[in-house]
């Protein structure tokens, strides 16, 4: 299944609510179960972002509508990223002809 790594930023309301970060990511785990996608893992960071998730979807519709409910949900932001891996890269490099 193609890998999408979502960055994320709390929003103001998500911020207010960081005792509840743990339950937030369980529920977005289960949300993105009953689409078809599956959450493989979810990091609290440093930096310029506050979390990054790496999820799972048959496609790149499934992943979308995983990460617009967890969007609207209004705690926060995301930024996305398909990410291959070393396999797909193979794939990819063997299409160059290279």
């Amino acid at each position: 299944m193609p890998t999408y790594i979502a960055l994320l930023n709390w929003t103001d309301q998500g911020i207010r609510g960081y005792k509840d970060t743990a339950k937030r990511a369980e529920a977005f785990a289960a949300a993105t179960q009953r689409l078809g996608a599956n959450l493989l893992n979810i990091y609290w960071t440093v930096g310029p972002y506050d979390l990054v998730a790496v999820v799972e979807a048959p496609d790149d519709e499934t992943a979308t509508a995983a990460l617009l409910q967890l969007g609207g949900a209004g705690n926060v932001r995301t930024t996305t990223l398909r990410g291959f891996g070393r396999d797909e890269m193979d794939r990819i490099i063997a299409k160059t002809g290279g």
